[in-house]
């Protein structure tokens, strides 16, 4: 499944289909392009190594 490559199209649609969510026509492409751009930026964190000994903060602080 890892070099398989996502069809955002196709997601979108069965998505919608799971959730039971009606996209509208004239809405479906700005939907579709909000999840490639999703996409593109979780490849992005995705592929930033994280040291082994990297430990999750238990309470959010910016």
């Amino acid at each position: 499944m890892e070099n398989e490559e996502l069809d955002i199209n196709k997601y979108v649609e069965q998505t919608s289909l799971l959730l039971d969510l009606q996209i509208k026509d004239e809405y479906r492409d700005g939907v579709v392009a909000n999840f490639e751009r999703i996409k593109a930026i979780a490849q992005l964190v995705n592929s930033f190594p994280l040291p082994a000994d990297v430990e999750t903060a238990p309470i959010f602080e910016p």
